[in-house]
């Protein structure tokens, strides 16, 4: 058997053993607001154990404040979030990082006036800073661009060089849940490729979870194996990767009829 036809049969198996237990990030019928305005409504949606699973939608639709109030700012103010069995949905954002779920948010944020290597010990400092150098080693490995830049200042680097930091410090923290919001964002296509690629081999290698929201449908649907839509606040299909892929409405809306 092929190196693909190996890759396939372990994300089938994985996903089948995904399914019989319970999800590890469940969102159920979860309202959040900005004062008056209501951003999210009633929104379902569920990560299993081992899976990558996206979120794609139009700029607005909500969904980087769906990724906020899973992480407790907005808090939600109707419905239930659940990780790993624990109910989050009113906790601090510095108690929810304790729970070994880690976000790289929309924008990058790193810390510019920072080194790489200082950035990553923040992230490492989740969990106390154990395994600083085997994780350092790690993410260099991941993303060779970082031990090339290891003693630059962030913010002196290339905007894919800093998702790729962003990237690696939510990674430090060694968490069960990683939660990437926009990765590809002002991206050139081959570092978007290059980001996609170590995301699937994280998934495959480490059996990561995954929670990727996404304006690049394509990339995103591809690396996914469910993924849902989201249309002003409210979650309007879901499905695997493959089967929004090639929906005709998915492909009218969000693929402009080819890939990105």
């Amino acid at each position: 058997m092929s190196v693909a036809g190996i890759n396939v049969l372990v994300d089938e198996t994985r996903a089948r053993m995904a399914a019989a237990a319970p999800p590890l990030l469940s969102v159920r019928n979860v309202s959040a607001y900005y004062g008056s305005i209501r951003a999210l409504k009633g929104v379902d949606i569920d990560v299993n154990e081992g899976e990558i699973v996206a979120l794609i939608g139009a700029n607005g639709a909500g969904k980087s404040t769906l990724m906020m109030t899973i992480f407790g700012q907005p808090q939600a103010r109707e419905g239930t979030i659940t990780f790993a069995g624990q109910d989050i949905t009113r906790l601090p954002t510095h108690e929810i990082a304790r729970l070994n779920l880690a976000q790289s948010p929309e924008g990058r944020r790193i810390f510019s006036r920072m080194t790489v290597r200082e950035n990553l010990q923040m992230g490492a400092a989740v969990n106390g800073g154990k395994h600083f150098a085997e994780d350092l080693e790690r993410m260099c490995t991941l993303f060779p661009r970082l031990a090339e830049r290891i003693d630059q200042r962030g913010g002196t680097m290339s905007g894919g060089e800093q998702q790729m930091l962003a990237i690696a410090r939510a990674l430090m923290s060694r968490p069960r849940l990683l939660m990437l919001d926009e990765p590809s964002l002002g991206l050139a296509p081959l570092v978007v490729k290059q980001i996609f690629a170590a995301v699937r081999d994280l998934n495959r290698r480490d059996g990561l979870t995954v929670f990727i929201v996404e304006q690049n449908a394509y990339h995103a649907l591809k690396l996914a194996h469910r993924g849902y839509v989201m249309v002003t606040g409210s979650v309007t299909m879901s499905g695997t990767g493959q089967a929004l892929l090639d929906d005709p409405q998915v492909k009218a809306a969000y693929l402009e009829g080819g890939q990105h």
